[in-house]
């Protein structure tokens, strides 16, 4: 598969804007793995994950499929954040 390293600023610009804009950073409150999160709608959460985190949280580094399923210790620290108001639910483009 071919790969794509864009150089343009505006190009730059817009990877910035639509990867990692809206993003909030959540940490685990057991682990401390940091994750960017968006919550789009109640029901919808958008969790990014870098190599840091994913080597920090012991669910990640206990299964290859943990990745998929997700970290229940992450989940109820990201539902904490929402109910303390540090995420917001909507999309950040105003859409």
């Amino acid at each position: 598969m071919a790969s794509f390293q864009p150089t343009s600023p505006d190009t730059l610009a817009d990877q910035e804007l639509y990867t990692r804009a809206w993003l909030t950073e959540v940490s685990c409150l057991d682990c401390l793995a940091r994750v960017g999160v968006q919550k789009n709608s109640e029901h919808h959460t958008s969790i990014q994950w870098n190599a840091e985190a994913l080597a920090a949280c012991p669910q990640m580094r206990r299964s290859p499929r943990a990745l998929h399923e997700g970290c229940p210790r992450l989940r109820a620290s990201i539902d904490a954040a929402v109910r303390d108001g540090a995420v917001p639910i909507g999309a950040g483009d105003g859409c």
